[in-house]
C-alpha cells in the first residue's frame, strides 16, 4: 500500500522547513532531522531521498531504539557465520542494503557509543565491518539521521560522540511542533475528516462545529501531526449523522467513568494532558478546579450573565453530541430531570 507523503501547511515556519528540505535534497551530505514525537520526520526523510539524485536507489529504515544494544551493531552492519551465538549465517546488514541509496537512521539519540564509533568510520571512509569479519567493505551510502532528543546536549554530556555529531550535522531541519504552525491545525483537521468520511462512505463532509473547531485549536498537541490524525479521524468515525457537523472531540480514547474501576495507573498514559488542556462535557467536573480553569475564559468575558449563558449552552450542546441528541441520556447524563433538559433546550433554542 502506497503511503500518504503529501505535506499539508500553510504555516511559515512549516513551509521554511520544507524549503530548506528540497534544498538539501540534492546534496550528497548528510541530514540531521529533529523534531518532535509525530512532526513528520520519516516523511522529511523520505522527501530528501524522493528528491535526491539517489531517488532510483533503495531507502532504508531502520529504528534505532527498537532493537536490544547487541543486535544494534549486528544489524546496520552486518554479520558473519559464527560470529556470535545464533549467528548460523551470514547477513547483510543495513549499510549494504542501502548501498547507492540512503540510510535513515531514525531515534539516532539512542544508538550505543560501540555503534557510533562503527558508524563514525562509515560516514568518514565509506566503509563498513562485518562483525566476525576483518574485511572492510566499501559502500555508497548518504544518511539521515533523525531525533527528538538534544544531541549538542548529549555530547556535552559524554552520551553522544562530538566528532559524529559534527559529521551528521552538514544540515539540521528542525520541524516546528504543531502548536506553533499558525493557522495548520484547521487546515490538517479539514483534510483528515474529508478522508476519513470518504473512507466511511458519507455522501458529504459536513464539516467541524464551533466548538470542536474551538476544541481543536486550543489544545496543546503533544503528540503533534499524528496525534491530530487520530483524534479528527476516531471524532468522524464515531459522529452518527454525516449531515450535521462533527461538535464532538474526544483527545483521551481511555477516558472514560469506568476507568477508576480498571485501575487509572496501569492503563492512563503518562503524556496525559494538563487537566487545563482537557475538553469535558461536565460542568461540574469543569468547576472542581477553577483555578485552573477559569483562565480558559476570564481573559474575553466582559459580560458576565452573556458569559455564563454562552458557557451553558455549549455545555448542552456537547452533552446532546455525545449522546447522540437523545435527550433522555443527556438529561442522564447532566443530573436533570427530562422536563428540566426541554426547558434548558427551548432556552437556547436547541430544540429540534
Amino acid at each position: 500500500m502506497q503511503r500518504d507523503v503529501k505535506f499539508i501547511g500553510q504555516a511559515s515556519a512549516f513551509l521554511d522547513a520544507v524549503e530548506r528540505v528540497s534544498l538539501a535534497a540534492p546534496l550528497q551530505r548528510p541530514v540531521l532531522v529533529i523534531g518532535e514525537r509525530g512532526t513528520g520526520k520519516e516523511l522529511i526523510a523520505e522527501r530528501l531521498h524522493r528528491l535526491g539524485t539517489r531517488w532510483d536507489g533503495p531507502l532504508v529504515t531502520m529504528n534505532c531504539a527498537a532493537l536490544p544494544e547487541t543486535l544494534i551493531e549486528a544489524e546496520l552492519f552486518g554479520h558473519e557465520a559464527g560470529a556470535f551465538t545464533g549467528a548460523t549465517k551470514s547477513r547483510v546488514g543495513r549499510f549494504e542494503e542501502a548501498d547507492g541509496g540512503t540510510l535513515f537512521l531514525d531515534e539516532l539519540g539512542t544508538l550505543s557509543m560501540g555503534a557510533q564509533e562503527r558508524l563514525l568510520r562509515a560516514v568518514e571512509y565509506g566503509e563498513i565491518t562485518r562483525i566476525g569479519s576483518s574485511k572492510p567493505t566499501r559502500v555508497d551510502v548518504r544518511i539521515i539521521g533523525a531525533t527528538n532528543e538534544n544531541l549538542p546536549k548529549m555530547a556535552a554530556e559524554g552520551k553522544f560522540r562530538l566528532d559524529l555529531l559534527d559529521r551528521l550535522s552538514f544540515e539540521v531541519i528542525t520541524l516546528p511542533p504543531l502548536r506553533a504552525r499558525e493557522g495548520d491545525i484547521e487546515v490538517l483537521a479539514e483534510h483528515f475528516g474529508r478522508r476519513m468520511a470518504s473512507e466511511l462512505g458519507w455522501s458529504n463532509w459536513p464539516g467541524f462545529g464551533d466548538l470542536a473547531k474551538n476544541a481543536l485549536d486550543t489544545y496543546q498537541w503533544p503528540g503533534n501531526v499524528r496525534e491530530l490524525r487520530n483524534v479528527v479521524e476516531r471524532a468522524v468515525y464515531r459522529w452518527a449523522d454525516e449531515t450535521q457537523p462533527v461538535d464532538y472531540i474526544i483527545f483521551d480514547p481511555f477516558d472514560s467513568p469506568w476507568i477508576q474501576k480498571l485501575g487509572a495507573a496501569t492503563i492512563t498514559p503518562k503524556a496525559a494532558e494538563p487537566a487545563e488542556q482537557k475538553h469535558s462535557t461536565d460542568l461540574s467536573q469543569f468547576m472542581q478546579q477553577p483555578a485552573q480553569n477559569i483562565h480558559l475564559i476570564i481573559d474575553k468575558v466582559t459580560d458576565l450573565r452573556q458569559a455564563t449563558e454562552d458557557y451553558e449552552k455549549a455545555v448542552l450542546e456537547q452533552a446532546l453530541a455525545k449522546s447522540r441528541y437523545n435527550q433522555k441520556q443527556t438529561a442522564k447524563a447532566l443530573n436533570l430531570s427530562y422536563d428540566q433538559l426541554r426547558h434548558c433546550l427551548k432556552k437556547y433554542d436547541l430544540l429540534n
